[in-house]
């Protein structure tokens, strides 16, 4: 039985389950188009962003942003990066909404997976402000979103609200643990996709960091 059939059931109530028990449905909202004046780029624009990277066929392409769990964001947020063609995501609890947390974060992030950050897309805002900076020692390349224009990292928008599912806005994130991050990290990339074949975002990672490590030796 297909999606599009068991939502037809829903609809016409002959399961016992409403819309408003799925989560990602009752929360969709329709797309709206705006023609807004775009501050200032701290960088390269995603304008400039090959164009492989929106076919998602190619991997190491990745979207990053941030959690807030109280508006202010003067307390700790998570941070999010998510690779395009496997869905997988990395989340690092951090101090602050600030640059120098960011930056802090994603030294562990380069040690570990520098080679598998091809391209990094993020919003235009402060704390992402230094990624070129950052980034300046490393063959990864950063970009940068349109100012209100969610759709430019539909991936990070989308993993966000699955997020939200154990960290509610509004509620402070100064309680959360960094083993709570990782025990979310963990679940969501272990849940199977359809457009994964039905394969989760780890497994496809994996073999994609074995498929990159591979081609890095035989080219050395």
């Amino acid at each position: 039985m297909c999606t599009t059939t068991l939502y037809r059931y829903i609809d016409d109530q002959r399961l016992e389950i409403r819309n408003i028990d799925l989560v990602e449905k009752a929360n969709r909202r329709t797309k709206q188009h705006k023609s807004t004046k775009h501050k200032r780029l701290a960088g390269r624009s995603i304008e400039k962003r090959p164009k492989a990277v929106e076919r998602r066929k190619q991997f190491g392409h990745w979207e990053m942003d941030t959690v807030v769990g109280k508006r202010n964001g003067r307390e700790s947020v998570i941070l999010s990066l998510i690779e395009r063609k496997t869905r997988c995501q990395l989340l690092r609890l951090i101090d602050g909404r600030d640059s120098d947390s960011v930056e802090f974060a994603l030294r562990e992030i380069k040690l570990e997976w520098g080679d598998c950050l091809r391209t990094i897309t993020a919003d235009n805002g402060p704390e992402f402000s230094t990624l070129n900076k950052a980034f300046e020692d490393t063959d990864t390349d950063i970009f940068y979103a349109h100012s209100y224009t969610s759709c430019d990292r539909g991936s990070n928008k989308a993993h966000n609200r699955m997020i939200r599912r154990d960290y509610p806005k509004g509620e402070s994130l100064d309680d959360v643990s960094p083993s709570q991050v990782l025990a979310t990290q963990d679940r969501l990339n272990g849940l199977p996709r359809r457009k994964l074949d039905y394969r989760s975002p780890q497994e496809c990672f994996e073999t994609e960091v074995r498929r990159t490590r591979r081609s890095a030796q035989h080219v050395s």
